[in-house]
Order: structure tokens, then C-alpha cells, then sequence
């Protein structure tokens, strides 16, 4: 299969189980929204080193309190993560902007308090309110109070989809990468959660040293070209990798399609998919079927 002259490869992209939710975070005006949601997802790359992933799924209109708002997923391998993580990334991070609120996100009925925590931060002056068959709380902070839902849905999740840009140098892999990012944070129900949606250090599942559960991806470095078995054409010499968490398979898939097709430019030579044989994951997200779909 070619797409512009750009070769897809036929292999998969070998992405697993997660739990996500969505949070709404709203403020006085988009500035603090987005503030608050940037510090929330920072340092939530991938659950290798970062215990969850998160990114900012985009700005949006209608909120609960009618004001600004700005919609962030996050990601972990398990609910029992999942409430931690949220736990204290809201607490630490969004209830400590100014002006802001944090909502539930997602209509699920699996669901993990974080206000329900969070309230005895208000230190027996917490308020409960009971809305539209939700229940929330007012936390007294010094600029006034922190509107905090009690419970958030969550629900199983998919995290790891991928697929790795193989160009002729640097400057055509990196333009690739970004015209695939700019059309994929499009799609909803997904984040991209590396600096700037792309990835330069992918890895495998394994390494020399016992300590480590991951290690380059040598295969895919020009450096090291002769000295391992190398998956590069003599004509590649930049790969870079996105990576893929969403909300369900679909969005991941979608998300994978407009990618790949946005990354076929001239200077490509090949796009192909992180495939570990099946040791990684329990989804398998097939280049040619998703294209073809």
C-alpha cells in the first residue's frame, strides 16, 4: 500500500489496556483554564516513568457553569491509579489556579471520587451541594472557593496506539510529524500526550540491563546502523513516533487514519507501526485495515 508515494507498511500498532476520564476545567476566562490544565497534564507522557498520561483535548464552549472551559483526558493502567493520580493532580494543580472549577467529563457509571477527597482540604468548612442530580463541594481557599465535582466517571481505555514516520532527514520527518499532529488533535476522544503529540525516543520492550523494562528502539536508530539489526532503508535517516491514547478504539483508529494520511509528504519513505509480537498489548491497530476502513 501507497499513500502519495509513501509506503505503508503492513504491520500493526500494538496498543493496551487503560482506564481514562475526562475532566472538564473551566475559570474566569480561557487563560486560567488553560493554565491550570496545562500544569495538570504536565510531566504524563507515558506510564513508564510519569504513573498516568494525560493530555488537553481542546477548548470548549459549553460548560457546566457557563464559564470557559478546556477538556483534559488521563490515562492509567488501572482505577485504583486512576483516582490517585487524579487525587493529586486536581488538588495540587487546578484547585490552586485562581478562578477555577473542575468538572466530571465522561457519563459513565464506573465512577472514582476526587472531590469527595479533596473536600477536607476545607478543614470541617466544606460545603456540599447537591445540582441536577450531582453532587459537589465548596472548598473555602483564600480568593473565595473551589467548585469541585464529587465523583468522576471512568471507563476502560486504550493507550500505546502508534505509528513511527520514517523520512530521508530531519527537517522532512519533523514537517510530516507536525502535519499529522495538527489534523489528529482534531479527532475527539484521544490526546497525544509527548511534547508537541511526537516522540524522537521510542522504545522496546526489553533491554540488556535487568533494572529496566524499556530501551531504545534500535531497530528504528540511524546511529546505530551496522553494528544492529536494523528495520531502517538505506535511505532513512530520522524516525520519529506519535503516540495514541483515547477513550475507546475507534477514536484511536480515526485518529491513526488522518495521521498517516497527513504524514505521507515527499521525503517520507515509509510509515510503519510499533509491532512487539504481541508481548505488549491487547489491541492490534493494522495500518492497511484502518486506511482502508
Amino acid at each position: 500500500m501507497q499513500i502519495n508515494g509513501v509506503e505503508i507498511e503492513d504491520t500493526f500498532a500494538e496498543a493496551f489496556k487503560m482506564w481514562g476520564t475526562r475532566l472538564i476545567i473551566t475559570a474566569r476566562n480561557a487563560k486560567w483554564a488553560m493554565e491550570a490544565a496545562t500544569k495538570m497534564t504536565g510531566f504524563a507522557t507515558s506510564v513508564i516513568g510519569c504513573k498516568c498520561e494525560a493530555g488537553i483535548e481542546g477548548e470548549i464552549e459549553e460548560t457546566p457553569d457557563g464559564q470557559p472551559g478546556v477538556s483534559v483526558l488521563f490515562f492509567t493502567p488501572s482505577k485504583k491509579d486512576l483516582a490517585k493520580r487524579l487525587v493529586e493532580r486536581v488538588g495540587q494543580c487546578v484547585m490552586t489556579c485562581p478562578t477555577t472549577a473542575c468538572f466530571n467529563g465522561l457519563g459513565s457509571p464506573e465512577q472514582v471520587a476526587v472531590g469527595g477527597q479533596l473536600r477536607y482540604f476545607g478543614d470541617g468548612f466544606q460545603i456540599s451541594k447537591l445540582w441536577d442530580g450531582r453532587r459537589f463541594w465548596r472548598i473555602p481557599v483564600m480568593e473565595g472557593e473551589f467548585l469541585v465535582e464529587e465523583r468522576f466517571g471512568i471507563q476502560r481505555s486504550v493507550g500505546g496506539g502508534n505509528f513511527l514516520i520514517l523520512g530521508e532527514g530531519a527537517d522532512v520527518t519533523l514537517e510530516a510529524a507536525e502535519r499529522a499532529v495538527e489534523v489528529m488533535e482534531q479527532v475527539p476522544g484521544i490526546i497525544l500526550p509527548f511534547p508537541g503529540g511526537v516522540v524522537r525516543s521510542g522504545s522496546k520492550t526489553s533491554s540488556k540491563y535487568k533494572f529496566l523494562h524499556a530501551s531504545t528502539n534500535d531497530a528504528f536508530c540511524p546511529t546505530l546502523r551496522g553494528l544492529v539489526e536494523t528495520d531502517l532503508p538505506p535511505e532513512v535517516n530520522c524516525v520519529l513516533e506519535i503516540v495514541i491514547d483515547g477513550l475507546d478504539v475507534a477514536a484511536v483508529e480515526e485518529a491513526t487514519r488522518v495521521g498517516i494520511r497527513a504524514a505521507s509528504i515527499l521525503g517520507i519513505q515509509r510509515i510503519s507501526a510499533g509491532n512487539y509480537g504481541g508481548t505488549l498489548g491487547q489491541y492490534q491497530i493494522h495500518l492497511h485495515r484502518v486506511l482502508e476502513g
